[in-house]
């Protein structure tokens, strides 16, 4: 599955920081292991994928659905799931 997506400022800012490939980032958004609820905002879902290239780290993309096309908020690694996806 894949669709069209945008990059917030802040998530261009997350992924040059942190030397995301937007490779990563679209196989977690495309093909997530797991899709949480954002706990706060309705429109907010949170994609997460183990990066096996990256320690079997948990990458976790926190998107907009209720735009088209979708919005990336922000991505980031979640030290507090690695092992448990």
């Amino acid at each position: 599955m894949s669709f069209r997506y945008e990059l917030t400022d802040h998530a261009k800012e997350r992924i040059a920081l942190r030397e995301i490939p937007l490779e990563w980032l679209e196989r977690v958004l495309f093909n997530p292991l797991r899709i949480d609820f954002d706990e706060v905002d309705p429109d907010l879902r949170h994609a997460l994928g183990v990066i096996p290239e990256y320690g079997d780290r948990v990458l976790r993309v926190v998107y907009k659905i209720s735009v088209v096309p979708v919005l990336i908020i922000t991505i980031h690694f979640d030290r507090n799931l690695k092992g448990k996806l």
